[in-house]
């Protein structure tokens, strides 16, 4: 299966080999797409002797992103821009990448999002060094981000993913990756029913990252890369779609690898940190409480139905408390979290299953919010690796209801 059309092919084989290529998905990102390919650029210019090329896989933009790319100036390093194929969404752009890097005979492909303002040239060593060097298979980002950035990374594929496979990796959907050659193989092998599925979409992340702990010949490493600064939102005014094909992706991998999951007893290793941390300040974010909280209240009297008919008698009081306060603990939530990750499989329900999930999950974000607003981002982050320990501590029901 193919995911470039002919004429990008062509040009793609006019390239010649290429040791480093930078992919960048984009979707109307006029304002900032230009400073990243220049940081690109600069970064295969200094660290990999110009041997490179920079792609833009483009979602139908309807400013003037493609132009912008095409219009930056990269000197002696080769740059292509291109629509891919098929269903619309993040995941496309990326396999269309990977297929259009692994045509070029690549060595690593580095993937940074088209709204970044915090690249720099590191970024792209940092990211592509590891595999180059041999050391590893897959690197994900290391960065401090806001301690109200990210909340799907810091309340579910952070903690959930680290406890699953035994290995430790911060952001395993941070947006910012390093693949190597043996890892685009196995992406470009898997079925064609995946580029129809979530992961064709915002599932694309926690996909790749699964799959190199999973599968890869190496181990996934960690580059540190500072503060991350991009287009932060809200989580109770920009959720979207994102959630739920982030989690429903997450779910259904856990069905695939359940075997090893299951048979993994041992508390996650921090992959390896490929560089120095060093203290960077974040941008402020401002998140709002109060509908965070009403829309978790309102989302559980929405799916209240639909839950009570099916969800365990023990489930029942976190719903209530919801309803009431529009708040979930920890403990409540990972339970939860659990029960559904098993019961959401039930392929004619699912969508049903996962949009119920979305009222505890701003019940969460709003319980982690209010107990952290007056904390320093470093005490924030010790109570979200805590919610990680405690996710270790009751794997044991997560075995139990899998069984």
């Amino acid at each position: 299966m193919s995911f470039l059309g002919q004429e990008t092919k062509e040009r793609l084989n006019a390239f010649g080999n290429r040791k480093i290529v930078v992919g960048i998905p984009s979707y109307n990102n006029e304002e900032t797409i230009s400073f990243v390919v220049k940081q690109a650029y600069r970064g295969i210019a200094e660290y990999f002797d110009e041997d490179g090329l920079i792609l833009n896989c483009d979602g139908g933009s309807s400013d003037q992103t493609r132009n912008v790319f095409l219009e930056t100036d990269t000197l002696s390093i080769p740059k292509l821009s291109f629509q891919y194929e098929g269903v619309a969404g993040k995941g496309s752009a990326l396999i269309a990448m990977i297929e259009a890097a692994y045509t070029v005979g690549a060595e690593a492909l580095v993937f940074v999002d088209s709204d970044l303002r915090s690249i720099a040239p590191g970024w792209i060593y940092r990211l592509a060094a590891p595999i180059a060097e041999g050391k590893a298979c897959y690197v994900t980002p290391y960065y401090r981000r806001h301690k109200f950035d990210g909340t799907i990374t810091n309340q579910i594929c952070y903690p959930i993913t680290s406890v699953l496979y035994g290995k430790e990796v911060r952001q395993p959907i941070g947006g910012d990756f390093g693949v190597s050659r043996q890892m685009m193989e196995v992406y470009l092998a898997q079925p064609p029913e995946t580029w129809q599925s979530d992961t064709a979409r915002f599932g694309i992340d926690i996909w790749m990252t699964t799959l190199a702990i999973n599968e890869g010949r190496l181990p996934v490493y960690q580059a540190a890369l500072g503060a991350k600064i991009h287009d932060v939102k809200d989580p109770g005014k920009h959720l979207g779609p994102m959630f739920t094909q982030v989690v429903g992706t997450l779910f259904s991998l856990m069905e695939r690898y359940q075997e090893i999951w299951a048979a993994n007893a041992d508390f996650p290793v921090t992959a390896p940190i490929f560089g120095d941390l060093a203290e960077t300040e974040v941008e402020p974010l401002k998140v709002d409480l109060e509908n965070l909280k009403r829309k978790a209240r309102v989302g559980a009297e929405k799916v209240h139905d639909f839950l009570r008919s099916s969800l365990p008698l023990d489930y029942v009081p976190t719903l209530n408390r919801i309803l009431r306060e529009g708040v979930c603990d920890s403990p409540e939530w990972i339970r939860f979290v659990f029960w559904l990750s098993k019961t959401a499989q039930r392929r004619a329900e699912k969508e049903l299953w996962m949009e119920s999930l979305i009222p505890f999950y701003f019940a969460r974000v709003a319980s982690f919010v209010e107990k952290t607003k007056d904390w320093t981002e470093e005490d924030a982050e010790q109570e979200v690796r805590k919610q990680m320990k405690l996710a270790y501590e009751m794997k044991g029901e997560l075995i139990e209801v899998w069984k």
